[in-house]
């Protein structure tokens, strides 16, 4: 976990942001949210296991009481006290907590892929919060700009250069932006009580963004093999060593258990007799073996275990498949988002130059307001794709750090 942190501070780093607000965000996350919490309890509890398994069969503890008291040649006999210990096959304690422990390390690779999909959740929302201020600052900018355009249509109504048609059309189109604006800014507030929630504190709290989120001129290197040390994957490598023990363990328990125990029976005096052994208490050692003779319980264990190492490899194949069509996917996802914030960014450079032209022109008086409409709608569209590529560049590599080591 200290390593993805880690990967996702340098790479800001490397992109020239201050990146403490996410990673403060992210470390608030990692501290509070219950999610996290349960999985680490979870682990807690297979820690504690290996207490519940390191221990011996109870002690058998009985007493009986003669109803019909049975008269031997030293004196009858009353009562009966018992005590007997079984005692496991050398070395079944410890495959149980081998066992045991090896649960408890695939409990721990479910924290740190819980870890990372709420790296990834928490970015992901920040990134969108991100998106949607920035389309707001450009929808904000383009309703000043329909002002000053609808003030220009005004004067050139007045002056016969131009007709009240335009006028509408600008200001319907003011409407358009201004309804716009505030359907983002519930999107906005949806977000960030998203994020909140993912934070465990209350979502009406404002959340601080950073100014500006550039695309970076290069992209980090990423190693293939770091694929393979995925938690995802290092979970079923644990399972798979935890049905070893398991194989081990059956093994044990399919040997014998030895017994110890003493009977002791106190005998009564005879009083018509009078001899050394007359009431003589009777103590009597025990040793006693459990075993397992016709039972086909661990034979099965042993099939069932063979047939669980292969379902685990297959489960292992199949999630290692999936990340890695995930992993091409965010990689040419983020290639494509390069590709759009660049072309974005030439067209928006066009249609800067085609609204000067047409400011040239309303003051040689011979402006359209409707290629005044076009463009500005075509300015506004290359001012969302490009914000949109940036969200969409940096939600795939967040997604590449996911799958990174």
């Amino acid at each position: 976990m200290k390593n993805l942190l880690w990967i996702l501070c340098i790479l800001m780093v490397q992109h020239g942001l201050s990146a403490q607000d996410l990673e403060t965000l992210i470390n608030l996350g990692l501290e509070n949210n219950p999610e996290i919490k349960k999985y680490n309890l979870q682990y807690e509890i297979a820690n504690e296991k290996v207490n519940e398994v390191n221990t011996i069969p109870n002690t058998e503890i009985s007493y009986g009481y003669f109803v019909s008291e049975p008269e031997t040649r030293t004196g009858a006999q009353k009562m009966k006290f018992s005590l007997k210990q079984m005692i496991p096959w050398f070395g079944s304690i410890t495959a149980r907590e081998n066992y045991v422990n090896s649960l408890s390390d695939a409990k721990f690779e479910e924290i740190a892929v819980a870890q990372r999909k709420l790296i990834v959740a928490i970015s992901n929302a920040y990134y969108n919060m991100y998106s949607l201020r920035s389309k707001d600052r450009v929808l904000e900018e383009n309703i000043n700009l329909m002002g000053v355009y609808e003030t220009l249509a005004l004067n050139s109504v007045e002056t016969g250069k131009a007709s009240a048609v335009s006028v509408l059309r600008l200001q319907m189109r003011k409407n358009d932006l201004i309804a716009l604006k505030k359907v983002l800014y519930q999107q906005y507030l949806s977000q960030q009580a998203a994020l909140n929630s993912l934070l465990n504190r209350d979502i009406a709290m404002t959340i601080t963004l950073i100014d500006d989120l550039p695309i970076p001129d290069n992209d980090f290197d990423i190693v293939e093999s770091d694929l393979q040390m995925h938690p995802e994957l290092l979970k079923y490598d644990k399972l798979y060593a935890s049905v070893v023990e398991s194989e081990v363990l059956n093994q044990k328990e399919k040997s014998p258990m030895i017994g110890f125990g003493i009977d002791y029976i106190p005998v009564e005096k005879r009083p018509d007799m009078d001899f050394s052994d007359n009431g003589k208490d009777i103590l009597m050692p025990m040793v006693s073996l459990s075993i397992p003779i016709f039972n086909k319980k661990y034979k099965s264990s042993s099939k069932q275990n063979e047939l669980r190492q292969l379902e685990i490899d297959a489960q292992k194949q199949s999630q290692f498949n999936k990340l890695q069509q995930l992993m091409d996917e965010a990689v040419n996802e983020r290639l494509a988002s390069r590709i759009s914030y660049q072309t974005q960014v030439k067209n928006l450079e066009q249609a800067k130059n085609a609204e000067t032209i047409l400011v040239k022109s309303y003051e040689s008086g011979t402006i359209d307001f409707n290629d005044v409409l076009d463009i500005q709608e075509l300015q506004l569209k290359f001012q969302m794709g490009l914000i949109d590529a940036v969200r969409n560049y940096y939600r795939q590599t967040t997604m590449i750090n996911y799958l990174s080591k």
